[in-house]
């Protein structure tokens, strides 16, 4: 517990913190407009001429429990990318400070001081997930009694998705340590991170869906075993025809937080440090 409350004080005495918190606000905003946005054309109809194939999955999305959900879960595509930073930055600041030898020398088990960041990491994120979590609610009823719509919180499928979002913001500060961990350098992980991060999500998106038209929608499905596209998945109110599972989305976001920390512990404990 000692060394949680080591690495929490390595964050609040920098202004790491704060920063990206001022960061997160803008863009939760601007993720608010479009999703109001978005929920508005769905409530308000008009989709009679779109393909038969897209007609069901069209139908799922403007489901009262989806619009909730998707409101409620506002701000996650930037929330995400803010804790993975965050988890990377809990880790390649000892290096960039170079008080990494210190750490080590005062504390030898680096599987306890690994476990002390990725818990540090963990309390961030539920920090963030906890704030825009309170602004959704406040915030998104607002949106969704503008567009005629209930809030839907005594939904179970509502309360599903923010406890869901909970656990992607959690396993994505998971993933951000292992990124740290792997790369020593604060703007080389910090760079990678972001890169693969948005890459995943477009890049994945544009070339699954240039091989679904050439080898069958079965291609689709394995946009789930992106993780940004995993975690998006996961807070869907509704299933979605064509899509996978939600519950698909979480065993794969978790699958590669477990292997990201399991490989940051290995290679803290048998790198070098000078």
């Amino acid at each position: 517990m000692n060394l949680v409350r080591s690495e929490l004080l390595k964050i609040r005495t920098t202004s790491t913190w704060w920063i990206f918190g001022l960061i997160s606000l803008p863009l939760w905003a601007l993720a608010l407009l479009f999703n109001w946005l978005q929920t508005d054309a769905l409530a308000g109809g008009g989709f009679d001429d779109v393909p038969a194939d897209q007609a069901d999955q069209i139908q799922a999305m403007q489901s009262a429990d989806s619009l909730a959900a998707n409101i409620f879960t506002n701000g996650q595509f930037f929330g995400l990318l803010i804790v993975m930073l965050l988890g990377i930055i809990v880790v390649t600041s000892e290096f960039f400070h170079q008080t990494v030898t210190t750490t080590f020398l005062t504390v030898p088990h680096r599987t306890a001081v690994m476990v002390a960041k990725l818990v540090a990491a963990a309390v961030l994120a539920m920090l963030f997930w906890l704030v825009t979590t309170a602004l959704n609610l406040v915030f998104g009823a607002l949106v969704l009694n503008n567009v005629g719509i209930d809030t839907h919180l005594g939904s179970g499928a509502v309360w599903r998705a923010i406890g869901l979002n909970a656990l992607a913001y959690l396993l994505w500060s998971v993933l951000g340590v292992g990124i740290g961990v792997l790369i020593r350098s604060q703007i080389g992980a910090t760079v990678t991170g972001i890169l693969l991060y948005l890459g995943g999500s477009i890049g994945a998106v544009a070339v699954l869906s240039l091989l679904a038209s050439r080898y069958g929608e079965w291609i689709n499905k394995l946009q789930v075993a992106v993780p940004s596209l995993a975690s998006s998945l996961m807070v869907s109110g509704a299933e979605i025809p064509g899509n996978p599972p939600r519950w698909a989305g979480a065993a794969v976001l978790i699958g590669y937080a477990v292997l990201a920390g399991l490989i940051g512990a290995l290679t803290m404990r048998r790198r070098d440090i000078s």
